[in-house]
């Protein structure tokens, strides 16, 4: 079983309640894991999605192995490449090598965020997909985040007061261009939970169609807050001018102002966050803010989905 899209994922609402279960007794199936490694390529740095998906390996029994290659090596991934400059090794032998070492390999990778069709052709982790022989877990590739989505999912169903809770994801200003990666996952993933979801950003700043979906589209961020149960608040960079961010609009910064008009509203985060860039002090501190408790099933997330790769083996 790999683990790269909502698509790999049959029964998500069950896959979410398994979470929950393990975050209840977390060493429950520790004996899954015996015996077996998990390897993490890291092409990207990492605080959250390293540390809970070594802890959920743990926890689960797995020993992991950590390589990050911003340490100086570098892989040729084009077909046919004269291999006569920078890069030594190419992926086809680096993934069966690691294959032979590993169990079950993750990959994080961000985009360029230069070219459109090699990013949303997912370059990088489809060439570990054709030349490992292991299973492959997506910790963020250059058009998704599964394991932050698995991990939101599961915070909104600890928390929400009703069964079709209003969900609105909210662009917010930041000083650089960012993947469009976690909003495209929270787009999808929360449609394929079953959630009816409201997108909100400034004209210019649109998602992939493919990843809004049905989701509505709300221009006006005040009159998408109106009544919601959860904020989500990410910045992303246009998918339509690609890689193209917005400068100057201050006035989409997630304001207490603003939470006033939900429904009691939840604030929802990935973290990192710039404070009073992207929301202000007041709304990340207060009651509402469930950012840190976001971070924390990411451990539980993790193991949810890595429990069931070790059960397909």
């Amino acid at each position: 079983m790999n683990f790269i899209t909502q698509n790999d994922i049959r029964d998500i609402p069950k896959l979410v309640q398994e979470a929950l279960e393990l975050k209840a007794s977390p060493l429950a199936y520790r004996h899954l894991g015996i015996g077996k490694t998990l390897g993490l390529l890291f092409f990207n740095s990492s605080l959250r999605t390293r540390i809970s998906t070594q802890k959920a390996a743990q926890n689960l029994g797995l020993e992991s192995i950590v390589l990050n290659t911003n340490d100086g090596w570098q892989l040729e991934f084009e077909d046919g490449a004269v291999m006569n400059v920078d890069k030594a090794e190419h992926v086809k032998e680096a993934a069966a090598v690691m294959s032979q070492y590993f169990d079950i390999l993750g990959i994080r990778a961000f985009p360029t965020l230069e070219n459109q069709v090699e990013d949303y052709g997912e370059k990088l982790i489809n060439a570990f997909l054709k030349n490992a022989s292991v299973p492959i877990l997506n910790m963020e590739s250059s058009t998704q985040h599964p394991l932050q989505s698995v991990a939101d999912l599961v915070t909104i169903e600890e928390y929400k007061a009703v069964k079709k809770p209003k969900i609105v994801l909210s662009w917010a200003p930041h000083p650089k261009a960012l993947p469009q990666s976690v909003a495209n996952s929270f787009a999808i993933w929360t449609q394929a939970a079953g959630y009816d979801l409201t997108i909100t950003h400034p004209k210019g700043m649109e998602l992939s169609p493919n990843f809004v979906g049905s989701a509505t589209v709300e221009y006006d961020q005040k009159k998408a807050f109106e009544g919601a149960d959860f904020i989500y608040t990410k910045n992303w960079s246009s998918f339509n001018n690609y890689g193209q961010s917005l400068q100057n609009q201050d006035d989409w910064m997630v304001t207490q102002e603003k939470m006033n008009l939900t429904n009691n509203g939840y604030f929802m985060h990935c973290l990192p966050v710039r404070r009073n860039v992207v929301v202000e002090d007041a709304v990340l501190d207060g009651s509402q803010s469930l950012a840190i408790q976001q971070a924390n099933n990411r451990t539980f997330a993790a193991q949810a989905v890595l429990k069931r790769m070790l059960e397909s083996l």
